[in-house]
């Protein structure tokens, strides 16, 4: 067995233990090639330097499950003293001089990371193919895409590069890549982790969260980078206990809302994912939940409200001045529609996009949990979202892959994609769970009970 078989909760127990070292860690990830396009900007000397600090310093008497385990850092997380691209090549030059919430929490836990993993231009679309690197391809298919934005965190985790990753999800970003890399997808509710000092999204939609092989290392990462810091305009309330110690909970009986319609209208949904939704469903009733059919709780109207809240946050992240040639097309086409937004119109899109999160969150009140598809097929073939000719095609593409993720960044509710199925070629087809907001213990606790039930860890893609 090599260490990168063992769950990032095993590493970190090897650690505790004293079989093996932080360093012996970071060594043994940094021989490992990356084929599948996972990383941006590698730190390999950086890591190498925190683990022998870890060293010197000793495990502190508080030291957490991953301390001593690697990761890595997706490329939207500004690093102190380390290439940080946004994944655009008008950035590929820019060294920031201080670290965000994400990055000071992972040291502070004492992860090394051993870079920047790959991420699309300012993380707005829903494939990995930067002008800065190689596209981030699933490990189950090199050929096809590992999703989108933290595309490179999901490869690296699934290819074995990494033991666990956290990314990042304004509307899907950290579960399509968990469906098409066969992870746990972790988004966790709104204010459950900080955006400090940026605090780049107005609006609420995005936040950080994690990407990992089993349940509790999705849970014990979140348990690293959960927390507010003073100035906080969104905070979700302290949990119970810690999500790690949520997944030992046995759930009660609970009331499971389903739907498939998808969000966006007239998306065709694959027999694959249609297959992993009933399974899924057929699952949770043998674990004694009740599954019920339920309305789409969020309609139509939203779409539109969502796509200009959307284009203009990517209007938000403008090139430096004299590089806006370097962007991509798909970028300065968002970013013109969302320029060409005005204040009141932009007020008005926020204001109507959380009354239909209100009424799809009153809708499902009565329910414990929400079962969909992640996405609407399986991963799609490298380029084959991406149409630079033609952004409004490419944006539309990415629309009828993934026409559910965005709903419960609308409502800030956490969700997670879990790798409950594969086709007969073998592609990974995640289903997402959701709960209701600040329940993630409750959501960990199912999820948990559903690996138990059908479990995937071994699992593993070709080249692994």
């Amino acid at each position: 067995m090599s260490l990168h078989d063992l769950t990032a909760l095993e590493q970190g127990d090897a650690v505790r233990r004293g079989e093996v070292s932080p360093l012996e860690l970071v060594e043994h990830y940094a021989g490992r090639a990356d084929h599948v396009g996972a990383f941006i900007t590698t730190t390999v000397e950086q890591a190498r330097d925190h683990a022998r600090r870890l060293a010197d310093t000793g495990r502190p008497t508080d030291a957490g499950p991953l301390w001593g385990v690697p990761t890595g850092i997706k490329d939207l997380h500004p690093t102190a003293g380390v290439r940080t691209t946004f994944g655009s090549a008008a950035y590929d030059d820019f060294v920031p001089d201080a670290s965000d919430n994400v990055v000071l929490s992972v040291e502070a836990a004492g992860m090394p990371s051993l870079g920047k993993t790959n991420t699309p231009e300012f993380g707005s679309p829903c494939y990995t193919e930067p002008d800065v690197a190689p596209p981030a391809v699933t490990p189950w298919d090199t050929t096809r895409t590992a999703g989108g934005s933290s595309g490179g965190a999901g490869t690296a985790v699934a290819a074995g590069l990494l033991p666990v990753a956290p990314g990042s999800d304004g509307g899907g970003s950290i579960r399509i890549p968990a469906s098409c890399c066969g992870l746990v997808g972790l988004k966790p509710s709104r204010g459950r982790i900080s955006g400090a000092p940026m605090y780049g999204d107005p609006i609420g939609l995005a936040t950080p969260g994690t990407l990992a092989r089993t349940v509790r290392d999705a849970a014990a990462l979140l348990d690293v980078l959960e927390g507010r810091r003073v100035g906080d305009p969104f905070w979700a309330p302290e949990p119970t206990t810690s999500f790690l110690d949520a997944c030992d909970r046995e759930p009660d009986r609970l009331r499971v809302a389903r739907f498939i319609a998808p969000v966006i209208a007239d998306v065709e949904v694959a027999p694959s994912s249609v297959a992993a939704w009933e399974a899924a469903s057929a699952l949770l009733a043998d674990l004694g939940h009740d599954v019920e059919d339920v309305p789409v709780p969020i309609p139509p109207a939203a779409v539109a409200d969502f796509e200009t809240c959307w284009a203009v946050l990517t209007a938000l992240s403008p090139a430096p001045p004299g590089r806006e040639d370097r962007l991509r097309p798909l970028t300065r086409w968002l970013g013109e529609r969302g320029r060409a937004v005005s204040g009141p119109e932009f007020g008005l899109a926020i204001g109507s996009l959380r009354r239909h999160a209100a009424a799809a969150l009153a809708a499902l009140a009565p329910y414990d949990v929400v079962l969909t598809p992640t996405l609407a097929r399986p991963p799609a073939l490298v380029g084959e979202l991406r149409d630079d000719a033609d952004p409004a095609r490419d944006f539309a593409n990415q629309k009828d892959f993934t026409p559910w993720t965005s709903a419960w960044n609308v409502t800030g509710m956490p969700a997670v994609s879990l790798p409950l199925h594969w086709t007969d070629h073998g592609l990974p087809v995640g289903v997402m769970l959701a709960a209701r907001p600040a329940e993630e213990e409750l959501l960990l606790a199912l999820s948990a009970q559903v690996e138990e039930a059908a479990p995937w860890v071994d699992r593993r893609p070709p080249g692994w």
